[in-house]
């Protein structure tokens, strides 16, 4: 759905009531909305992690349990992905968002970054950037700032109209993201980014900042003229976090912009868990200090297709253990933050909307299509990109996803000799076969090292996959794929032949079902992609989808790319399937590719719920 920006503005100018002003009131500590004293009660909600026909399901149950407001992440690589390519259709229609918060009577606390965090690729800046080798990624570097300010060029003359002042529902709007936990500490790049919100925004509007409760990320995150703010969860001492946020910001209101009410998981540990007594009990402390708090997360949502982020690699469902469940479900915790909420103010009159549907439309067995190798022709139909040295997926401008790096061995190795990435070059996961035959894998900072054998001649090919690009910290400039030589015994190894895939496209198009090729064939060891068919019911409701016995790998659902599955790292062991993925009346194509091993039984499920507490499998 196209929506016109200049046209709403204009409707807004001509229909909103001109006294709509939100602001601070320093004399008072609070904010005020229409001149009236205002606390907002918000929690945090991802557009780009809910299918956008679940967005308005979602607003309506946040909206019943009393919020006034949610809090929005814009990730700038989401609709940016390309370099001067702007896409804001589909589940990227963020003025469409917007409305639907407006409808339903939410404010909104925009946080358009450059940089989000929020455990998503890159932390939302977009991969492309990486191509200027010397970048100084959330800094006064030029390169940098020139890209920032291209995108807030589109990106904020589309939000200025949505603003409260103008007749829209934004009441504030975040610059840059917890800065204090960057190494720069670059005043010239926050006072840029101010002065270009103000450009963009207007003199009126809120600009605030948030950053943890430490001294150090307040000094360094906090800009004159940029409302300070904190953030915290249940292990904080309130008193002491506010005291803070008063030495940086001495009047106005108490914010906490990010009251956790879970945390984030991470492949190999248990599910996260943060206890519902204790987030609401100290919501409600929180709240009868008069604080203004938003809980992060809401609703976390699902990372779909390549969007994760990666600090110790974060897993694919983004529940956070959130008063929403992955798939939007009402919890007690959700039940026990709304009893809380009752207090401070009315809460909407009526039933919360129920949990969508579930059914578990149970096994579905797969057909072997073939391995990454002997597909290349459909999955890289633009051929390969030759090099003496291995280029990275950013130097190919190939962002997401997978890569095959092909060679030949230089010589004789009948006997195993090691391969190795002597600089941790593995950008991250690459599965090494010779001749078509899997021989292993290496891995980014674990496995830099592993032996192979063959003849002179003897193709070698490396598939390397992108799990995501570090989200937080110094090491955000995460370029993939190989980044420098790989040594066989005392051969530096050239003369490459590089197949950027685009897996995605071909899933899409439906090139790669099983009936095309190699039907029926067995399973195998290395990159392999298996196709079946999910037959239609007459019921297309939410599912859960299990590879039990499967490795490692990534799934499809009509050429939907649900994310990553890798049940024997754990804790996730099920993959969400919305509704809208699903066709009640028509075949659903399912396809995976298995990085490592098959199981023999070439099975998955689909479950009516979530498992994503597990480690390790009984196969």
């Amino acid at each position: 759905m196209y929506i016109d920006t200049n046209l709403i503005y204009l409707h807004f100018k001509a229909h909103h009531n001109n006294s709509s002003s939100f602001s601070i009131d320093y004399k008072n500590n609070c904010f005020r909305k229409d001149g009236k004293p205002f606390q907002f009660i918000s929690g945090s909600i991802h557009y780009s992690r809910i299918p956008r026909e679940y967005w308005k399901d979602r607003l309506l149950k946040m909206y019943m349990t009393g919020l006034n407001a949610i809090q929005v992440y814009v990730p700038w690589n989401f609709h940016e992905t390309v370099q001067g390519v702007f896409n804001f259709a589909g589940d990227r229609d963020l003025e469409y968002f917007l409305n639907l918060a407006n409808q339903t009577g939410l404010l909104v606390i925009l946080r358009p970054g450059p940089y989000i965090c929020a455990e998503w690729e890159m932390g939302g800046l977009p991969a492309w950037l990486l191509q200027k080798p010397n970048i100084i990624l959330r800094s006064a570097d030029t390169e940098y700032l020139k890209a920032a300010s291209d995108w807030f060029g589109v990106l904020l003359t589309k939000m200025r109209p949505w603003l409260y002042q103008n007749g829209g529902n934004i009441i504030s709007v975040q610059v840059e993201n917890e800065y204090g936990s960057y190494f720069a500490c670059d005043y010239n790049y926050m006072r840029h980014l101010h002065t270009l919100f103000r450009l963009f925004l207007g003199e009126d509007v809120i600009l605030f900042t948030t950053d943890g409760n430490t001294d150090k990320e307040m000094i360094c995150g906090t800009l004159e003229g940029l409302y300070a703010t904190i953030d915290f969860g249940t292990d904080t001492n309130i008193t002491a976090a506010f005291i803070r946020q008063r030495r940086f910001e001495p009047k106005g209101p108490l914010v906490n912009s990010e009251f956790y009410t879970g945390w984030l998981d991470h492949w190999g540990d248990k599910h996260a868990s943060v206890d519902t007594v204790k987030v609401s009990k100290m919501l409600g402390e929180m709240l009868s200090m008069g604080a203004s708090v938003n809980m992060y997360m809401f609703e976390g949502g699902t990372n779909f297709g390549y969007w994760n982020g990666n600090a110790a690699i974060s897993v694919y469902p983004y529940d956070y253990n959130a008063p929403l469940s992955e798939a939007g479900d009402p919890t007690d915790k959700l039940l026990a933050i709304r009893d809380v909420i009752k207090n401070f103010r009315d809460i909407p009159v009526g039933p919360m909307p129920p949990a969508t549907p579930k059914f578990a439309y149970g096994f579905v067995t797969l057909q072997k299509v073939g391995n990454i190798s002997s597909l290349l022709d459909t999955l890289s139909p633009q051929g390969p990109v030759q090099s003496q040295y291995p280029l990275t997926f950013e130097e190919i401008k190939q962002y997401y996803g997978f890569m095959l790096y092909r060679t030949t061995l230089p010589r004789n190795v009948p006997e195993p000799t090691p391969l190795i990435s002597p600089l941790n070059g593995i950008h991250d996961r690459a599965y090494v076969s010779v001749n078509g035959v899997y021989q292993g894998l290496m891995e980014r900072d674990t496995a830099l090292v592993m032996n192979v054998t063959g003849q002179q001649g003897d193709q070698l090919d490396i598939l390397v996959e992108n799990m995501g690009r570090v989200h937080f910290g110094s090491y955000i400039n995460d370029n993939k794929g190989l980044l420098g030589n790989l040594i066989l015994g005392n051969d530096v190894l050239t003369d490459w032949s590089i197949y950027p895939l685009d897996i995605d496209t071909a899933v899409a198009n439906g090139w790669l079902q099983a009936a095309h090729s190699g039907s029926g064939m067995e399973a195998g060891d290395g990159p392999m992609i298996y196709s079946g068919t999910l037959k239609p019911t007459g019921l297309a409701w939410d599912t859960f989808v299990k590879l039990n016995g499967w490795t490692k790998g990534q799934v499809w659902v009509n050429g939907v790319n649900l994310g990553r599955y890798w049940p024997q790292r754990g804790p996730q062991q099920t993959l969400y399937v919305p509704r809208p993925f699903l066709s009640a009346t028509q075949p659903n194509n399912i396809t995976v590719l298995e990085l490592e091993r098959a199981p023999s039984h070439r099975r998955i499920l689909f479950m009516d719920r979530p498992q994503l507490n597990s480690t390790g499998q009984k196969t």
